[in-house]
């Protein structure tokens, strides 16, 4: 369909420029972008939600949690 648009001469400027960039007509860079426009991409349907896996636990006799390389080696199995 052909319509007549008044636009803005930097915007149109721009079009043209991707259009030469993309190797491809001025219609078509217009065409998806109003596409783009008038289709936005869909939130979810709803919000995601981290789940926490949580254990419960006692400190190994011998564990110093203020000495990182003797907790490196116990995780090891050096220990």
């Amino acid at each position: 369909m052909r319509t007549t648009l008044d636009l803005d001469d930097r915007l149109i400027r721009a079009a043209k420029k991707r259009a030469v960039d993309d190797g491809e007509p001025l219609t078509r860079v217009i065409e998806r972008a109003l596409r783009v426009y008038l289709n936005p991409p869909r939130a979810a349907s709803r919000p995601f939600r981290l789940k926490l896996l949580i254990k419960k636990g006692r400190v190994r006799p011998g564990v110093d949690f203020d000495d990182r390389d003797s907790l490196y080696e116990r995780m090891d199995g050096r220990s």
